[in-house]
């Protein structure tokens, strides 16, 4: 049995990939993200000959990729990775957009690690030893701007290691989630820093409607930006393009290792 395991991580196509590449894939069974927790469990039922996973995973990633291949050590891994100011970057707006009210450098500190994320999420050619180390087949590692520049051949890949076919006409390149503006998001932070003043974050999101709350409201303030006044944010920036060098220039030397990786062991799809 041949089992294809998309780790992630976040912020890198993940939801376009599976809601308008997997499913498309022919010559496997397609699990659903949704359908993650189970996976392990319709695997083992072995109705099919090859199958093929997808979640994308963050600050789960090593919990998660032991806890599999605990069950499947077999199982080929495949993880898309995006550079690192790029993909923090992205995180952050993510963050921001659930109504995080934190400030870039409140989120990630590379220097003194005092940040909401751990710096060592940043460590990805680290990712790449984990799982190669937990898994006995080789991960397929891609990248990101490949799928956003050239996604045929960003597919081609996938299909090559996998073993699979697909329908170049039957994908939609459309992005499945839209963006959002800097000033949209920069007047979520600047409300939701003030709503979560005097509030405990973390009792409010351990409640079904605190999580419910802050996304009505952010979705809210989102939709209505246009009414609020800009004064309020035109000295802001979301983000600080130094933080973000400071960023790349740290992380240059993985990220020229994961390159390196990714070039050595990239299939053939000729």
């Amino acid at each position: 049995m041949d089992i294809f395991f998309h780790v992630g991580l976040g912020k890198t196509g993940s939801t376009y990939l599976q809601h308008k590449f997997f499913p498309k894939l022919k010559g496997v069974n397609y699990i659903h993200h949704t359908n993650y927790k189970k996976s392990i469990e319709i695997i083992g039922q072995k109705k099919h000959d090859r199958y093929f996973v997808s979640r994308e995973f963050d600050r789960q990633f090593l919990t998660e990729i032991k806890k599999f291949s605990a069950v499947y050590p077999d199982t080929y891994p495949i993880m898309v990775l995006r550079r690192h100011d790029s993909w923090i970057a992205s995180q952050y707006r993510r963050f921001t957009k659930n109504g995080r009210g934190i400030y870039f450098k409140e989120f990630i500190d590379i220097d003194e690690n005092k940040g909401r994320w751990d710096k060592k999420e940043l460590n990805f050619y680290e990712k790449i030893e984990q799982l190669e180390h937990y898994f006995n087949q080789k991960p397929l590692v891609l990248l990101y701007d490949e799928l956003r520049k050239d996604p045929i051949t960003f597919f081609k890949k996938i299909a090559a290691y996998t073993k699979t076919e697909f329908d170049t006409n039957s994908i939609s390149l459309s992005p499945k989630h839209k963006s959002y503006s800097e000033n949209q998001l920069l007047h979520v932070r600047r409300i939701s820093r003030r709503m979560l003043k005097n509030i405990d974050e973390k009792k409010m999101d351990k409640k079904k409607w605190g999580r419910r709350m802050r996304k009505i409201v952010t979705h809210l303030i989102m939709y209505f930006h246009w009414l609020l006044p800009s004064s309020k944010i035109k000295n802001e920036m979301l983000i600080d393009p130094k933080d973000l060098e400071a960023i790349k220039i740290k992380y240059d030397e993985d990220w020229q290792k994961c390159l390196d990786y990714i070039n050595e062991n990239a299939p053939n799809i000729n």
